[in-house]
């Protein structure tokens, strides 16, 4: 997949490792972006999607490092698995295979409009909060203005095709699922000693629409079904 090898696994073709996600091959569809090479849905099917960024194997290997110790702890909370990490732009629910279609020019367009952004993991914390939380998370820090500009583009585009998002005009707050919780859980610990990492910088170059696969007892599985490159910024002259 070009570039996008250097992505995380979740966002890799199979066989890059043994984290990886299944997620199919890509052909080029036009310069720069990428596609499935078909789809076994049926028009009337629904297909349950996001839009993400993947953050580079690197920078996620760094994140799993840290987090490692803390798992044992906590064995009641549900870790995600490090080969589905990625950043959500936005959640679109359940989605038939027609508005997928209108889909894909508007997201395009998204990427179009938006330079590649500067980003660290940073920081943890839990939602709703961390004394009662549902998820912990990690943060980011960076250019997150330009971040949630981008998302906002995206959600856009996706209400434009048919497919707004479900909570969409909530406020964005970026991060990376670490943990869920099977009940309301005290992480506050948790949060406090995990707020303490910073991550290195890293570079968000591309827009994923990211198929999720619900298993009935296991992690879900992504496919990337398309995905489309930020602009490049303008070189400053020396």
């Amino acid at each position: 997949m070009g570039d996008n090898a250097r992505r995380a696994d979740v966002l890799s073709g199979p066989g890059r490792s043994s984290r990886a996600g299944l997620v199919p091959k890509t052909r080029r569809a036009r310069e720069g972006n990428e596609r499935t090479p078909g789809s076994a849905t049926a028009p009337g099917d629904l297909m349950r999607l996001f839009v993400a960024i993947a953050p580079p194997a690197a920078v996620l290997d760094e994140l799993d490092a840290w987090v490692e110790p803390f798992r044992a702890r906590r064995l009641d909370l549900r870790w995600t698995n490090r080969a589905a990490w990625h950043v959500t732009l936005a959640f679109l629910g359940q989605v038939n295979e027609t508005t997928t279609a209108e889909l894909l020019p508007r997201l395009e367009h998204a990427a179009q409009r938006h330079q590649q952004v500067g980003l660290a993991f940073a920081g943890a914390g839990a939602f709703p909060a961390a004394r009662r939380a549902n998820v912990l998370w990690s943060g980011l820090s960076g250019d997150c203005e330009a971040l949630a500009a981008l998302a906002e583009s995206v959600a856009a585009g996706a209400s434009c095709a048919g497919a707004s998002p479900p909570d969409r005009g909530r406020s964005f707050q970026p991060h990376l699922t670490l943990a869920r919780c099977r009940m309301a859980a005290d992480v506050t610990g948790l949060v406090a000693a995990l707020s303490a990492y910073q991550g290195q910088l890293w570079t968000a170059d591309r827009l994923h629409l990211v198929r999720s696969r619900l298993g009935a007892t296991e992690s879900p599985r992504y496919v990337s079904l398309a995905s489309w490159p930020l602009r490049t910024p303008p070189v400053t002259p020396g």
